[in-house]
């Protein structure tokens, strides 16, 4: 049986003090906490076995540059597990960038609602496996749940259900599903729509935004069927790392690797 995945999220931002790109965590996508050095937090992270690490650069969209090669490239000499690096990617040009300095899998959000198009060139370019499409999503006041893009701030009229089958077709390999609602608020994941995905696309999905408590991350694979969990702000503020958490959840009887 194929185990499941725990995958630490490292956000990253320009520090307001020190000019710095550093690790924060978010809530909504909205209100911004600085927690540290990113790639000091991911030699943590790999010392207490966590299956996979997820950079993102929240500021490459906002500010129209491509992403940082200097931080990856940096993690990837210090760390040994699969990476993915996202944010600020708009073309296969920038996909071998991330490649060449040290990602093994690359995450486009904006660019592949804007260029759908980039998600086959990817796949056809570089391997199915290579190419991540990150689907955030929030409710309206009725409960419809619909993508948005550019970091939480521009809505589109698409179920993220039907985005995410069209990524699959187009050649996606994987999808990053994050709730923008629960996005950093510790309430748990939003299993209903992540069941939903899961059951439509037959590609791998990590569930992200919310696990508050280790049980959250049982109901992602348990209730939402997710074969992956992400999570930042967990792991940053809970005094709990990812070799507990994954303690739990083999005691839960999901299967997932305990030993490095």
């Amino acid at each position: 049986m194929l185990k499941r995945r725990l995958i630490p999220k490292l956000q990253m931002k320009s520090s307001r003090f020190a000019g710095q790109m550093v690790l924060v965590t978010t809530v909504q996508f909205d209100k911004v906490v600085e927690v540290g050095d990113p790639v000091s937090q991911a030699k943590i992270y790999q010392a207490q076995a966590a299956d996979e690490l997820v950079f993102l650069d929240l500021d490459a969209t906002p500010q129209n540059r491509k992403p940082l090669t200097t931080i990856i490239r940096k993690a990837a000499e210090e760390i040994f597990m699969p990476i993915t690096i996202g944010g600020g990617v708009r073309s296969v040009e920038d996909f071998r960038l991330m490649l060449e300095n040290g990602a093994d899998k690359v995450s486009i959000n904006t660019a592949a609602m804007e260029t759908p198009e980039l998600i086959s060139e990817a796949a056809e370019r570089f391997g199915a496996q290579c190419v991540v499409v990150s689907i955030d999503f929030r409710r309206e006041a009725t409960g419809v749940p619909f993508v948005w893009t550019r970091c939480g701030k521009q809505a589109t009229t698409l179920h993220p259900v039907e985005w995410a089958v069209e990524c699959e077709r187009r050649g996606a390999g994987e999808i990053l599903l994050t709730s923008i609602d629960r996005d950093g608020t510790r309430q748990g994941l939003d299993t209903e729509i992540i069941r939903l995905v899961a059951e439509n696309v037959s590609i791998p999905v990590i569930a992200a935004g919310g696990c508050g408590v280790a049980m959250d991350f049982v109901d992602g694979f348990t209730k939402g069927s997710a074969d992956a969990v992400s999570a930042g702000t967990f792991f940053c503020f809970q005094d709990q790392n990812p070799m507990q958490t994954r303690a739990h959840i083999s005691n839960a009887g999901i299967p997932i690797r305990l030993h490095t």
